[in-house]
């Protein structure tokens, strides 16, 4: 970096300062492009620039000149604006930063730095000042010192360089010589300094200080004002081109329609600014409704502030009748029941315990890093609601605050709704290209217009008045509200169907979705699970499987001790809350689960058990006893059990544990339960069964949920006290198995028949679930998604260990059997056969599935990215995937040019839902206010509905948009041939086209609903394609051909003159007297010479063009209903044809003069309607034979993917058509080359790939990358 000398002298100033900015630019060129938050979601590259007085007089300058226009251009694009008005310089030193995103969209943001005073420059070391005040026992408070020595002390401040941006506060890092977010207590702390370091709280001056960083501990959702929000609606681009075309309209005196696209547009503004604003208030009431409540915190005593005030590194005390959390925490002391529900979507009460003291726990990882995601059970997360706490007698319930504000997990949902990453859709980039092409149409017929106008000397003010007004006619200003017609019309449908939408944009893109993800529990299956059976074990043998558990024989065995007391139930408000399947297993044997009051807490030095007894009517001798013999019945057959110590259930662990002691005994009992591969690994090999593998999977195969219960008798020697401190893993070994728990998680009855529909579709589904993999492949072989002929490869990958390499083990669903005593050879048909296709949609349907978990597609991820496309091109079953591996598939998916769809029930898949091309929550929580659409009903038979939607949104927008291009293009080739005689439509002319003609057939022409069932191939992605393209091109021919007929054909007709208001055409009966059928048609009484031949003729064949092209476009199956179906668009269309056909035949002096319209011989009038019947049989034969029988089938081939390519005319076909196919194909200029989705050209490949898929039992290895080119080296190891 450059330095300056302070001590040179004035003489050498200017010198050096030339020096200096030479070595500035040298410095920029040289520096390499910083990034912030690097290799994170949300990365941007980041520039410095300074503001540059120069630049910005010219452009004010520019600004005044354009009328504003330059101002509005500089606005819409930010880094225009930055280059324009600064110019670049260091990081360091610019006061001015400019942002643009790395990925696809590459899209620009601005802000400006700030500078403020800070005692230091990392807020979580104490810089000096604060040091050595506190150590003398004053804690000064930063403001009050500031004001006070700011004279003196002035400068012990320094000035901390910092902007914001999307909620998010970026400082100044000389380290890094870059911006960066400051960090809480989130990374890179200890577990062990949490507790030896930040364990006692903030001082006064600490706390003022960390407060400069942190900000205010608040997510604030600010609504912006009507005002804020109109301004910014109303310079969207497409309104200013509208503003420009209304006054343009004034100018020239065209008020009727420019009053009409005034209406349109206030009504469209004022019901977008009510959607914005709703959608600002109901998020900002989400989130301010706990947002500030009042929070005890330890500063050396306890005090009480305000939530605003806490900073990372405050202690805050959990009050013991719960709270909102206002920060995310991690719990130091204490036990919190903790209800989730604002980020997991599911209101289970969850408990938290406290973080381990490694000074306390000798086993305890001192050294291990805290993570919020890997501590998730010690840590409280901002937002969730504490339930209840429970705690030691003079200890109270203590949490580190860790992060606040934004950076909170429930902020970071927040900011993924204020700024949600754009759509990017095919259709909407083709609409701005094929706008642009307009936008050069246009540009052609406004040079026409100057030159042909300058030729004929028109006054100044017409020709540019004329010349504008051709680009308003060619790109028409009403598109948009056309263009949206249709998505309001399906959003309303959808709404009607039980489907809520809050991004209406997106359901255009859902008619694209060619692979939907699905959730398993709660989605496809049903929400809760019940209860099988049981199989015990006794003597290491199971017995038969039993159906009840609550038999009396069963009563006081260690099997129901196992079920009463392993769970995490508890009593909320005296009704038992927790985890479905614990409530199951807990209701099954008909106990009673009683807690301890706080009364009965603070007695005794100790948490007081919770106590779990068998029902009295469980007792089979309580049935036969007397009232006077009950009392001594009681005594004798008390039988209750106290859980002195719970170890929760952990996803890693897979597992849950409790120490329990049966009233009476002084021995402890420990029972275990959790997935059963993991319990009988912890068991003694001697009380396993020996076909234990072989029974688990039997039941795993048919789809049940299993569960493994243990237990174990402690020793003598472990009090109260020693139980409440013991390591789970001193505890949770030599247990003794108990046998299984089976639980049942039905299909939903809707499920098989909804995959039906969607695989008949060629729509792919894969299952994305948190359960066991057995399991859930066992799901989707009942639920259709693999079928039972359709072989399942399973992918274990394991991570680099003890310098051996990454590898993946290849295993085959059906082989993983491990009952019989030798392990056959595996039989080649076994192996999957991979089959060539007519189709390149039937390479998805070949016969084998990839199968693997959590774990493995995060090794794969890390080690094996080249093996990502292949795997999830064949995926279908991801189990134990944690939220952000569902996000990752997704994006996986996305990768390979799949438009995915997601289903889930709201919990844990709100990351996924977001990042789909169309998330359908199936829950109303809150968690799912992120999601773009929300069904009423839980049931997946909403995906169908919507997928049919969004495809009849998808074609209806093509529809219009075709049929607004040929408006645009059948209008401006009227008024060019009309400009060519110097004359032009009249105004009436134009209202009648654009408002009784056009908007009526545009806003009718977009309510025919979706076709009553999802077909096999779907609908175009883009405009740019070659049947959409021909289409257009095709009908704008033929327009141009049939106005140009009727234009030069009116003048070779025997009567034609030079219109004067004399010209009595009508009454002409032997026209050979007129022979001057030459010369211009200028006349004097018609100041704009609108009444003529020429205009009459082709005003009428024109507005019967424009009803042909809506018949014409308007296609209804396989994705519409047809229009016939479309009543209100079926009568406009009778009536204006009827309307026009009449004031054609029959002339009606009014109604001609109104349109100021020329009264022409009745033969020409049916010479024009010969000319309209013509122009209407050759545009239907054009449109629904040859392109749709001849290119659509035989050149473009459309396939079920969305894609062209070229297929040979298979015989027997006739030479002549052959010839015709290779003809129209050179033509086109279409080619047999690889399809454009990266899935089907990798599908193509993988075809003639001999390695793929793996054989059964081999391994692939990841080498170590080498240095060259850091790509792995992958060997298949047999």
């Amino acid at each position: 970096m450059y330095e300056i000398c302070p001590h040179t002298g004035s003489s050498d100033r200017s010198s050096i300062s030339q020096v200096e900015k030479f070595h500035i630019i040298l410095n920029m060129e040289k520096e390499e492009n910083k990034f912030v938050n690097k290799a994170e979601e949300d990365e941007m590259e980041i520039y410095g620039y300074d503001l540059c007085r120069w630049k910005l007089v010219l452009v004010t300058v520019g600004v005044i000149c354009s009328g504003g226009f330059l101002l509005l251009l500089l606005y819409w694009m930010p880094q225009w604006r930055v280059k324009a008005t600064c110019r670049r310089t260091t990081l360091k030193d610019c006061e001015v930063v400019l942002l643009r995103t790395t990925d696809e969209f590459k899209i620009w943001f601005c802000a400006k730095v700030h500078i403020m005073p800070s005692l230091g420059a990392n807020p979580l070391q104490n810089p000096n000042p604060i040091v050595h005040k506190v150590s003398n026992g004053h804690a000064v408070h930063l403001c009050e010192s500031a004001a006070e020595e700011n004279k003196n002390d002035l400068k012990k401040y320094l000035p901390i360089r910092y902007f914001t941006h999307h909620s998010v506060k970026y400082f100044w890092n000389d380290l890094v010589q870059s911006f960066d977010v400051v960090r809480g207590l989130d990374e890179s702390t200890l577990c062990s300094s949490i507790h030896k370091e930040h364990s006692t709280g903030l001082a006064k001056g600490m706390h003022d200080y960390r407060k400069v960083f942190y900000g205010v501990n608040e997510i604030a959702v600010k609504v912006p004002s009507i005002f804020k929000l109109l301004i910014k609606e109303v310079l969207n681009p497409f309104y200013i081109f509208q503003l420009f075309s209304v006054i343009l309209w004034i100018t020239d005196e065209y008020l009727y329609y420019a009053l009409a696209i005034v209406i349109m547009s206030v009504i469209s503004i004022v019901s977008s600014l009510y959607t914005i604003r709703k959608q600002y208030v109901m998020l900002h009431d989400m989130v301010a409704a706990h947002s500030i409540v009042r929070v005890s915190v330890c500063r050396g005593n306890q005090e009480e502030i305000l939530s605003t005030d806490l900073v990372p590194g405050d202690i805050m005390l959990i009050p013991s009748n719960g709270t909102i959390m206002p920060c995310d925490a991690v719990l130091l002391s204490g036990t919190c029941i903790v209800n989730e529900s604002m980020l997991t979507g599911e209101s289970v009460p969850v408990t938290k315990i406290n973080l381990p003291n490694p000074s306390e726990d000798p086993k305890a990882t001192g050294d291990e890093i805290y993570s919020p995601e890997v501590h998730k059970r010690h840590t409280l997360f901002c937002g969730t609601n504490v339930i209840q706490t429970r705690f030691y007698t003079g200890e109270l319930v203590k949490a580190l605050v860790v992060r606040t504000g934004f950076s909170t997990a429930k902020g970071q949902l927040v900011r993924s709704i204020l700024y949600p990453k754009p759509t990017d859709f095919k259709l909407y980039r083709d609409a701005y290209l094929f706008l642009l092409s307009l936008v050069v149409v246009a540009g052609i017929g406004f040079l026409y217009t100057v030159i042909n106008s300058i030729l004929n000397k028109v006054p100044a003010h017409t020709i540019i008045i004329e010349s504008l007004d051709i680009i308003t006619i060619t790109v028409p200003p009403a598109l948009p509200a056309a263009m949206t017609a249709g998505i309001v019309y399906a959003q309303r449908r959808l709404k009607k169907i039980g489907i809520f939408c809050i991004s209406p944009q997106r359901i255009n893109i859902c008619g694209q979705l060619n692979l939907v993800c699905f959730d398993k529990t709660g989605t496809l299956t049903e929400d809760g699970l019940d209860l099988w059976g049981i199989q015990r074990v006794e003597n290491a043998r199971f017995l038969l499987p039993e159906e009840r558990a609550c038999s009396e024989s069963l009563l006081k065995s260690e099997f129901v001790a196992c079920m009463a007391t392993c769970h995490s139930l508890t009593k909320i408000e005296g009704v038992l809350s927790g985890d479905p399947l614990d409530l199951k297993m807990f209701e099954a044997i008909g106990w009673i689960l009683e807690e301890a009051t706080e009364e009965e807490t603070a007695l005794h030095n100790q948490i007081m058990p919770t106590v779990v007894r068998p029902s009295k009517q469980l007792f089979p001798e309580s049935k036969q006893a007397t009232n006077q013999e009950m009392e001594l019945f009681e005594l004798s057959t008390s039988y209750e059990i106290g859980i002195v110590r719970q170890f929760p259930f952990s996803s890693v662990l897979q597992r849950m544990c409790v120490i329990a002691r049966v009233l009476g005994e002084k021995r402890m009992d420990a029972y275990m339960k959790g997935a059963p591969e993991v319990i009988a690994n912890l068991c003694k090999q001697e009380t396993v069964p020996a076909d234990f593998e072989c029974v688990l999977e039997e039941y795993t195969k048919q789809g049940f949920r299993v569960i493994a219960l243990a237990h174990r008798k402690l020793e003598s020697k472990l009090t109260w006290h020693k139980v409440q401190t013991i390591n789970r893993d001193a505890i949770e070994s030599n247990m003794d198995f108990l046998g299984l728990i089976i639980m049942q998680n039905k299909l939903k009855q809707e499920t098989p028949a909804v995959l039906e529909e969607l695989h008949k579709a060629n729509i792919r589904t894969v299952m994305v679930t948190g359960d066991n993999m057995l399991t859930a492949i066992s799901v989707a072989r009942d639920c259709g998604m693999i079928l039972p002929q359709d072989k399942v490869i399973i992918a274990e990958a394991l991570p680099p260990k003890d310098g051996q390499a990454a590898r993946i083990n290849w295993h085959y669903a059906d082989t993983l059997a491990k009952c019989t005593s030798s392990s056959p050879a595996i039989n080649s048909e076994d192996i999957p056969v991979k089959l060539v296709h007519e189709s390149l949609e039937d390479l998805q349907m070949t016969k084998y599935h990839f199968a693997m978990n959590g774990k493995s597609f995060a090794v794969i991820l890390e080690h094996f990215q080249d093996l990502v496309p292949k795997l999830v091109l064949h995926g279908t079953v991801f189990a134990r995937m944690a939220p952000d591996q569902k996000t990752q598939l997704v994006e996986a998916l996305q990768n390979v040019d799949y438009y995915v769809g997601m289903c889930g029930d709201g919990a844990n898949d709100c990351g996924a839902l977001k990042r789909a091309h169309g998330g359908i929550s199936l829950s109303e929580l809150e968690a799912s206010v992120a999601s773009p659409f929300t069904s009423r009903t839980p049931s997946i038979s909403c995906v169908p509905k919507l997928i049919r939607e969004g495809r009849a949104a998808l074609i209806t927008s093509f529809c219009v948009f075709k049929f607004m291009a040929l408006y645009s293009i059948i209008q401006y080739i009227s008024v060019t041939l009309l400009y060519s005689i110097l004359s032009n439509l009249g105004d009436f002319q134009f209202l009648f086209i654009d408002l009784a003609i056009i908007l009526v057939v545009v806003f009718t022409m977009s309510l025919n609903p979706a076709w009553k069932e999802l077909v096999a191939r779907r609908p175009p992605s883009g405009l740019i394609s070659g049947p959409l393209l021909c289409s257009v091109l095709s009908q704008i021919i033929i327009s141009f051909s049939f106005q140009i007929f009727g234009f030069f054909w009116v003048k070779q007709q025997s009567w034609y003159e030079p219109w004067t208001p004399d010209s009595d055409a009508c009454n002409v009966l032997d026209a050979t007297n007129t022979s001057s059928a030459g010369g211009g048609n200028e006349t004097l009484h018609d100041e704009h010479n609108i009444k003529n031949y020429e205009n009459t003729t082709l005003f009428f064949i024109s507005s019967f063009q424009y009803l042909i092209v809506a018949i014409v476009f308007s296609k209804g199956k396989p994705f519409r209903q047809p229009c016939y179906k479309n009543f209100l668009f079926v009568i406009s269309v009778i009536v204006l044809y009827v309307f026009i056909f009449f004031i054609m035949l029959h002339r009606v002096e009014s109604i001609d003069t109104f349109l100021e319209l020329v009264c022409v011989p009745y033969e020409w009038r049916l010479r024009i309607l010969i000319i309209v019947i013509l122009n209407a049989i050759v545009s239907v034969l054009m449109e629904n034979v040859l392109l749709d029988m001849i290119l659509w089938k035989v050149v473009f081939n459309r396939d079920k993917q969305g894609e062209y390519r070229l297929t040979i005319p298979q015989p027997p076909q006739e030479s002549v058509v052959r010839c015709g196919a290779c003809f129209l194909s050179s033509l086109f200029g279409c080619r047999e080359r690889t399809p454009k989705a990266k899935y089907m050209h990798l599908a193509q490949e993988l075809l003639v790939d001999p390695e793929w898929p793996p054989k059964p039992r081999t391994t692939t290895e990841a080498k170590v990358p080498s240095q060259e080119n850091g790509s792995y080296q992958i060997i298949t190891v047999t």
